[in-house]
């Protein structure tokens, strides 16, 4: 974790983790001591994560201190379906309906599905948890959440912000997240202000135009996109177009409702755009997209690896540019059994850029991150076999 100094103390955060899941059967209380004892009653997992704070560091540390904890007890609560080749349709064991079977298979729900639904009920318990901390602490903020978890011979990766997670295979790159923006999600928060109007105040329009309209374009028929629309038409301007956009900007300048650069992440509760009292939490959401990658059906190589980094290393290096660094510097330092925590080094200065005079310059491309950045290497053939 690499601190650029915008804060005193570093706004990212990170973790990594053994998750062990407790096998219970339903209704059975085993003797603590002896489960410890006997490992052949748990699953295991291993767990990485970053989280990009912003407004201070304060979401970020509790996040990295919480989140595996909800992550483990979200599984436990469906571990009798994970371990069971197709999941139940009742966790108890019991069977209404016969044809009970048939429905889950018509739904194609598999023991992945269920480590999904338990990965996407952790982030939201986690952020119920931060919201509940920072009250009762007085303190404000919020922050991004990127967490990676192998468990039995899948590898899920779960994003809510703008932190990215790439796989760099030998011969191929493979994203495992993609980044929420207010641009990338301008159809849910535009739906979200045509359902509920009031959470505006009538400070805000939710119609996207390609610039901020002026009084002269009132009467005009300009270019716009609403909620549905993936295209763009032409609407009447009125006098309630002028009002500031939902979301505002483009690239990264862009912000929502001009308070926010993210549209998913955990925190931000108290959160209000500057001298009003609308609430920017309604269109922050919580919920990670969650992708997948089975190991059973990839042939994983010496130097395949999993690259897990906060925005700044990716606002100045592409997922290609990542590719040529990582598949290079491994190649020059295969007997280096510190390689993989070096390429992070490596990856981090690539971001850094040399300095020359006052301005940190990658090449004559490429201006140099001013971020903070956090980078994990996680090497994939190393794993153990379920």
């Amino acid at each position: 974790v690499i601190n650029a100094e915008k804060s005193e103390f570093n706004e990212d955060q990170a973790a990594c983790c053994q998750i062990s899941v407790r096998r219970r059967e339903p209704g059975l209380e085993e003797d603590e001591e002896w489960l410890i004892l006997c490992s052949t009653q748990f699953l295991t997992g291993h767990y990485w994560a970053l989280f990009d704070g912003h407004g201070g560091p304060d979401a970020a540390i509790i996040a990295s201190n919480y989140l595996h904890y909800c992550i483990k007890q979200k599984l436990e609560e469906v571990v009798g379906g994970i371990t069971e080749a197709q999941p139940p349709m009742h966790l108890s064991g019991r069977c209404v309906c016969d044809s009970d079977p048939q429905f889950v298979e018509e739904k194609h729900i598999h023991a992945a599905d269920l480590v999904v639904g338990a990965l996407e009920n952790a982030f939201q318990e986690c952020d119920e948890v931060i919201g509940q901390e920072m009250e009762a602490t007085n303190q404000t903020g919020g922050c991004t959440a990127l967490a990676a978890f192998y468990f039995q011979g899948k590898l899920y990766v779960a994003n809510a912000g703008d932190s990215r997670a790439i796989l760099v295979l030998k011969d191929n790159i493979v994203p495992m997240s993609s980044e929420f923006t207010p641009e990338s999600e301008r159809q849910r928060i535009q739906h979200l202000a045509f359902l509920f109007p009031k959470l505006l105040d009538g400070e805000f329009t939710r119609f996207e135009f390609p610039r901020r309209l002026k009084g002269d374009d009132v009467g005009q028929k300009v270019l716009y996109r609403d909620y549905f629309m993936e295209g763009w038409g032409y609407k009447t301007v009125e006098k309630a177009d002028l009002k500031y956009p939902l979301v505002h900007g483009h690239g990264k300048q862009a912000r929502l409702l001009g308070t926010l650069a993210v549209s998913r992440g955990l925190g931000d509760h108290q959160l209000k755009v500057i001298d009003t009292n609308i609430e920017v939490k309604p269109f922050l959401s919580c919920i990670p997209k969650v992708n997948v990658f089975d190991f059973a059906l990839h042939d994983i190589k010496e130097d395949d690896v999993l690259i897990m980094a906060t925005d700044g290393l990716w606002d100045v290096l592409c997922n290609d540019e990542v590719a040529r660094v990582v598949r290079s510097f491994l190649a020059e330092n295969r007997t280096d059994p510190q390689r993989f925590s070096e390429l992070a080094k490596c990856l981090v200065g690539r971001a850094r850029g040399k300095k020359r005079g006052h301005q940190w310059m990658l090449d004559d491309s490429h201006e140099a991150s001013y971020d903070d950045i956090s980078v994990f290497v996680i090497p994939l053939h190393n794993r153990e076999e379920d």
